[in-house]
């Protein structure tokens, strides 16, 4: 680890010193991806320059615990500087751990009412504004996709955008299907129902990271239906997009501009296609992708979300916490930090 950590020292030193030479300075490109490169490589130096200096004042404690007068000082100095040390060790362990490449990005997310009817819909609204919540909690910004209003409240379909650095890193574990467990409105005698929603998080991609062939997309122009006002009824402006060789649609129609409904749409198609391909990458591996926390699978059930007895469990984690109001409040930040800590604990364990 320590010839690693080296190594990344004597790249950042490298790049600190390319960064002050006139020819670099005026390549806007190169000056962009070095000035990248070393933004990603701070916090493991910073790290490793707190370890070096933990390591250096342990030494220098150890050689003056024989003193006879600074010794108990010294040997106090040296135990409280070891501790550091291998509180150190441990945060590199972890900041040296392969990183998503995706983790960066911005994120599409996508919910659907399954299991329940109405009631199913109505928790899928309140789980968009539990993450619209939270993500204004973290300062990201939220752009609504498109939707499609369920009947008695919430949503049958809602898909939204989430942009901010590190969107994904802490919400990529979303997906699955979710599952609340309280008494609908509807319901008169007070039973206790069980509904499900379905989270899908994908990460937006970029014609750099996967560029799709227009020869497989097949765009049909349709005019605007439901709710947004005139325009959208009268022009259109809608645009439905099918890729042929895997069937995913996508019916964009939130603005009234035909031009901005297609990039828009080709976004959402993109990002889908990108990580149906991914998913199907895993599956080949097998092992691999049942250690993975966030799975992108529909069809697994990861969160009870129970009203009765103000409780939240993650299934996949064995994570319970009785403060389910607060969750739908959009504080979710101890169930995502109990989620990232258990996925390095997988990694670091090699499983």
């Amino acid at each position: 680890m320590f010839e690693r950590l080296e190594v990344i020292k004597q790249r950042n030193d490298f790049i600190t010193n390319e960064l002050t030479k006139p020819e670099v300075i005026n390549d806007v490109a190169k000056t962009a991806k070095l000035s990248k490169e070393q933004s990603d490589l701070s916090e493991i130096i910073e790290c490793y320059n707190e370890y070096l200096k933990a390591k250096n004042d342990y030494e220098e404690a150890k050689e003056l615990a024989n003193d006879p007068e600074l010794g108990d000082i010294a040997r106090e100095e040296e135990s409280k500087q070891e501790a550091r040390q291998k509180e150190l060790e441990k945060q590199l362990e972890i900041l040296l751990l392969p990183k998503d490449p995706n983790d960066g990005k911005n994120i599409i997310v996508e919910i659907r009412g399954a299991a329940g009817g109405d009631e199913a819909n109505i928790f899928a609204g309140d789980l968009y504004n539990m993450y619209v919540k939270y993500a204004e909690s973290q300062g990201f910004k939220v752009e609504n996709l498109e939707s499609t209003p369920g009947t008695s409240g919430g949503y049958s379909e809602i898909s939204f955008m989430v942009k901010g650095k590190g969107a994904y890193s802490k919400l990529k574990y979303e997906s699955g299907a979710h599952r609340v467990q309280r008494v609908p409105a509807t319901e008169s005698q007070g039973r206790v129902h069980t509904s499900t929603a379905t989270v899908l998080v994908m990460p937006e991609i970029d014609d750099v990271d996967y560029k799709l062939d227009m020869n497989d997309v097949r765009v049909d122009i349709t005019r605007s239906s439901g709710c947004g006002g005139q325009g959208v009824n009268t022009t259109d402006s809608a645009v439905r997009l099918t890729h042929i060789p895997t069937g995913i649609v996508v019916y964009s129609q939130t603005e009234r501009s035909q031009i901005k409904n297609k990039e828009m749409g080709m976004k959402i198609l993109q990002s889908r296609v990108y990580d149906l391909m991914m998913r199907k990458q895993e599956e080949e591996v097998g092992a691999e992708r049942r250690s993975k926390i966030g799975t992108g699978d529909r069809s697994e059930k990861i969160r009870t979300y129970n009203y009765p007895q103000n409780r939240v469990t993650d299934h996949r984690i064995g994570y319970t916490t009785n403060s389910l109001d607060r969750v739908m409040n959009g504080k979710l930040d101890d169930i995502i930090e109990a989620l990232i800590t258990e996925d390095q604990r997988r990694k670091l364990a090699g499983e």
